[in-house]
């Protein structure tokens, strides 16, 4: 039985941030294994007016409406509307309240849950949000967690129940890290580092955990005659200005460099020569990074907080408590001293990421679509 399934693809191609990335990701396999269903692709304008439909069983449709906005409420409800799907995969939890046709939802953690962080936190965005999120789990007719630990806060925050709940983790692709990298010699040149480096990727939020990470690298590099450097990507956000208040109030700018985005060429590079990569998060619902480092044959130095001991795996990373800088500075001088640990880590993790692939995970969406037609 063929079947008009929609997607929710408003984040395809927001800079690729991980839910961007896992919308790119699952249009890109869909197509590869599925000859049977029909999908529409409903997108945001910049997207809509680049994306090439990658064959006859898939159509784009405008739905230029951001998240968490009235429009998205409304416009994106009549849009879904028009299209008489037999169900819609929402890949976020926005939804629009009103849609009542059967849907599937993904959630990818509950942050705005216990981080809600210092944007739209004001009290009529928290109840939009609790609304909104309540009403989307509630009524999904299938719920696709990215981990366990997402399907276990699903169950204990939401009371939503374990019977439909698929807990399918997110891939990696084996030409990650596969384009030619930034030489580390040209790295340091054009961002001014010169000595071994931790690594830090992605955004400067409350969960993120990014000013205990300085805090703590601060402490372990004056303790080793700041023999080490620590290198953050991502664009500045000053909402978030702690980040380089911190750096300024620890004297430690000569150490800690914030280079913003980054190239593709970079950003591999950067992976490929760090010291090791660290990820100190409070909360994660997957935590995608220390796969790619460890894809790019990288130490990982981690939380042991949330899903990211599940995606790590045991014995594949050297984990912390992100709440103890001292124990995460600790972590720091073992991994930059212990030659033969870091060796270990780079070969586990290179055989911890072949678990995970978005081949396997499309598959395994299938399976929850094909529900559906029975």
């Amino acid at each position: 039985m063929t079947m008009k399934i929609g997607i929710d693809a408003r984040m395809y191609g927001a800079g690729f941030t991980g839910i961007g990335r896992y919308t790119a990701e699952l249009i890109e396999h869909l197509a590869r294994l599925d000859d049977r269903n029909e999908y529409v692709l409903f997108m945001r304008k910049e997207a809509f007016d680049a994306f090439e439909c990658p064959n006859d069983s898939f159509r784009k449709v405008l739905a230029d409406f951001s998240h968490y906005s009235m429009g998205e409420q409304w416009g994106f409800y009549r849009v879904l509307e028009a299209e008489k799907l037999d169900f819609m995969h929402f890949t976020h939890f926005n939804a629009p309240l009103l849609y009542k046709r059967p849907f599937v939802v993904t959630i990818h953690d509950l942050t705005l849950s216990f981080f809600p962080g210092k944007k739209m936190n004001r009290w009529y965005h928290r109840m939009a949000y609790h609304k909104v999120i309540k009403r989307v789990t509630s009524q999904a007719k299938h719920i696709i967690a990215v981990s366990e630990n997402t399907k276990k806060d699903l169950i204990n925050t939401l009371k939503v129940s374990e019977a439909k709940i698929s807990v399918i983790h997110n891939g990696i692709s084996p030409q990650f890290g596969g384009i030619k990298a930034t030489s580390k010699e040209t790295l340091m040149k054009t961002h001014g580092f010169s000595k071994p480096f931790f690594l830090y990727t992605g955004v400067w939020r409350d969960h993120k955990n990014v000013v205990g990470l300085i805090k703590a690298f601060s402490a372990f590099n004056a303790s080793q005659n700041h023999a080490y450097e620590l290198v953050i990507t991502g664009k500045p956000n000053a909402t978030y200005q702690e980040v380089p208040d911190v750096i300024s109030e620890l004297g430690v700018g000569e150490w800690v460099h914030l280079v913003g985005l980054v190239s593709e060429e970079d950003l591999y590079g950067l992976y490929q020569h760090a010291l090791a990569y660290t990820f100190p998060s409070f909360y994660e619902g997957f935590g995608l990074p220390p796969l790619e480092a460890m894809q790019c044959g990288t130490p990982v130095l981690a939380s042991n907080t949330s899903a990211i001991p599940e995606v790590c795996g045991e014995g594949n990373a050297l984990f912390f408590d992100p709440y103890d800088v001292e124990d995460m500075q600790a972590k720091m001088k073992h991994i930059a001293t212990d030659a033969v640990l870091r060796k270990t880590l780079i070969e586990r993790g290179g055989e911890r990421v072949k678990a995970f692939s978005w081949e396997k995970m499309t598959k395994a969406v299938l399976e929850v679509y094909s529900e559906f037609s029975a």
